[in-house]
């Protein structure tokens, strides 16, 4: 099987379209499901999509969004991992292109365009991020690629631990970011999903999100590996600067919670990051990636018309 769709809900009202938008798509029957995993704790309102042969129904009894997710992978059938929030909807076409888009590459993560909305549908901005291969310089600097909008080769969901069930709000940037640490990305221009923003109606607590969300960023700078992969996706002057500015920052995180050993070693790192640049240090845009955020003006003003909190990475 192509692909497994991955739907936790809460049984909001939205659910019936996030679960048709996939079974009407144009693709073939056996070469997708979608598995929805009810974790609201009580039995889903009727609709005509559970009748449907496609759709596999399965409950969590509120055990929140990353185990509910994780379990919903542990009986998906295929190749390819899609998850969707019961809020959100793919659009006409989509596993049709990325299908296509799998059969050219290798890669582990697939992904097409997006495009943000508010709760009354009203468009905001669309998300085309054009990152290929190792982004993992990008990802940890600020980047996000919804999940929504991706397929994520199973075997190495499985191999990174899936979902961390100790995050609830940034468990998608967490698994991205251990994701760009192993694997590489592919993407096509094509439009593929629509997300709704906005706190209303929203489960997320995101002013907490954003420190759980850093939290699980020095995790990774933990990892062994993590230098490494930095440098070998630092392939610009200006991708060397947002290396150097993730290690400074993280030393200035680390230094306000008084993790005085690894401040020193974040700052080691900046430092040889920095004597290493080259004739990046004689680029404007080295300097600017170092002294400013990655997040462009125009995505942070999506975040902010949809009353969402940002924050400078």
């Amino acid at each position: 099987m192509f692909c497994s769709t991955i739907i936790a809900t809460i049984d909001r009202s939205t659910l019936t379209r996030a679960v048709n938008s996939v079974i009407d798509q144009d693709f073939l029957a056996e070469d997708f499901e979608v598995i929805v995993v009810n974790d609201s704790g009580n039995p889903l309102a009727a609709s005509r999509w559970q009748e449907s042969k496609l759709v596999t129904i399965i409950s969590t009894q509120k055990r929140e969004r990353s185990v509910a997710r994780n379990t919903g992978a542990a009986l998906a059938r295929g190749r390819y991992l899609h998850f969707l929030d019961d809020d959100d909807w793919l659009l006409p076409g989509a596993l049709q292109a990325l299908w296509e888009l799998s059969k050219k590459s290798e890669n582990e993560w697939l992904y097409g365009r997006t495009q943000l909305v508010d709760r009354t549908g009203g468009e905001l901005i669309q998300l085309e991020h054009g990152l290929r291969g190792n982004c993992f310089t990008q990802i940890m600097a600020g980047e996000w690629i919804p999940l929504q909008s991706s397929l994520v080769r199973s075997d190495l969901f499985f191999r990174i631990g899936g979902f961390s069930p100790s995050l609830s709000g940034p468990e998608d940037i967490d698994l991205c970011r251990r994701f760009a640490l192993h694997g590489d990305f592919y993407n096509i221009p094509q439009m593929v999903a629509c997300i709704e923003m906005g706190s209303e109606t929203s489960t997320t607590d995101y002013d907490h999100s954003l420190v759980t969300a850093r939290t699980s960023r020095e995790l990774i700078l933990d990892q062994p590996d993590s230098f490494k992969r930095l440098r070998s996706s630092a392939r610009s002057s200006c991708l060397t600067g947002r290396m150097v500015r993730i290690y400074l920052t993280s030393a200035v995180w680390n230094i306000e919670h008084r993790n005085l050993t690894k401040a020193i070693s974040r700052m080691a790192f900046a430092t040889f990051s920095f004597l290493n640049s080259g004739r990046s240090l004689f680029k404007l845009n080295y300097w600017r990636a170092i002294s400013k955020p990655y997040t462009s003006d125009t995505f942070l003003q999506g975040f902010q018309d949809a009353g969402l909190p940002v924050s400078s990475r």
